[in-house]
């Protein structure tokens, strides 16, 4: 989790000094908002701290090879979202998605925190991309999922000014 919390310090930093007006403003025909690559975080977070909990309870123990699940970084290669993870199109204050991030971090932190860490290595869900990864690589999947959508935010924002 140390990744993942020096990533989300990052991400507040970098939207930190932009109003709700900029948070909201889409720069470019047919690409998220800032407001909503937030809101996508959200929903990715909260999905993968559920699927991750689920599996704990319910899942059964069986080792998966780990993936290179650090290149989710590159972002070279396009990666549609699901369904569940697409924003909507609603406008959002910068304190209601602070807190939004702030209840999926806490979600995922507890459920993180909470597992053996055996169970972490050994029980599984799949990945879109990756295939089976354990829950273990799940937690750190997040951090890296939030640096590839913090350097969106970065474009995003060098096309505000």
């Amino acid at each position: 989790m140390d990744y993942n919390e020096k990533v989300r310090q990052q991400l507040i930093q970098s939207v930190s000094s932009l109003s709700d007006e900029q948070l909201n403003t889409r720069v470019t025909e047919g690409n998220w908002t800032i407001a909503q690559v937030l809101e996508h975080l959200y929903l990715i977070e909260t999905s993968i701290a559920t699927m991750i909990a689920h599996t704990l309870t319910y899942g059964v123990s069986e080792p998966v090879e780990k993936k290179p699940i650090h290149l989710t970084i590159d972002r070279s290669k396009k990666v549609e979202a699901p369904d569940f993870a697409r924003p909507s199109d609603r406008f959002f204050s910068r304190h209601e998605l602070e807190e939004k991030l702030d209840q999926s971090r806490q979600r995922l932190r507890k459920v993180a925190e909470q597992a053996n860490e055996t169970d972490l290595e050994t029980k599984s869900f799949s990945h879109p991309v990756f295939g089976p990864l354990n829950l273990k690589q799940w937690v750190e999947f997040v951090g890296y999922h939030e640096q590839r959508h913090l350097l969106q935010i970065e474009e995003i924002k060098a096309h505000l000014s």
